[in-house]
């Protein structure tokens, strides 16, 4: 169960005193590593009531069938911001190696989901497999240390910025307890989603890769 543990009601109190002191509503950004379950959070948020930015560009498939919730220009980040500030009051979905590009002339609340390592890696060697791409020459332990190793550095990284909060969320949580881990998500989001409609977008059977 996602329980409101002291490093989350610290980051949540941590989140309110800083943006109630600012005039623009924050950023709200859905990050992780790949295949971590960002797209479903997103949803999530959607039916919560959260406008969310997305061009629809990558289309649903087999290995996201509701959909990947991305946004192009995401990408482009690093060569041009000025889209950003159509985003406040809004949630889109960034790659965790994307964040540090991220100016310091916002305020953002993330929400970081993490996933069981070696669930991730099938998931991921499973969609490059439809897709009929390689993995590389790179095996599973070389791939889960060096994945292992940007989340630390992200999470570091992190918690040393003083225009973001972010909460961490582990998607076998979110999909054993939805309920659960929609009240957290909008407390962390100050009490302003429709938590019922978040927990049933849920659906635990594409859950696949255990």
């Amino acid at each position: 169960m996602v329980k409101l543990n002291k490093r989350i009601a610290s980051a949540v109190g941590r989140c309110g005193e800083l943006f109630s002191k600012v005039s623009d509503k924050p950023i709200t950004i859905v990050s992780g590593l790949p295949r971590s379950g960002t797209s479903m959070m997103m949803r999530m948020l959607e039916a919560g009531g959260m406008d969310v930015v997305t061009d629809n560009e990558r289309k649903a498939d087999i290995d996201n069938p509701r959909g990947y919730y991305e946004f192009e220009l995401v990408k482009k980040i690093e060569s041009d911001k000025s889209w950003l500030s159509d985003a406040q009051g809004k949630a889109f979905k960034m790659i965790s190696r994307l964040l540090y590009e991220l100016p310091e002339d916002h305020e953002y609340q993330i929400i970081f989901m993490k996933r069981d390592m070696e669930q991730m890696l099938r998931s991921q060697e499973k969609m490059l497999t439809r897709l009929g791409k390689s993995g590389g020459s790179v095996s599973d332990d070389e791939m889960a240390k060096l994945f292992q190793s940007e989340l630390q550095k992200i999470e570091s990284w992190l918690s040393e910025q003083g225009n973001i909060c972010v909460t961490y969320l582990d998607y076998g949580d979110v999909v054993n307890d939805p309920v659960d881990a929609a009240a957290h998500i909008d407390e962390f989001l100050h009490k302003t989603l429709v938590v019922p409609a978040m927990a049933a977008i849920v659906d635990p059977e594409l859950h696949r890769n255990r």
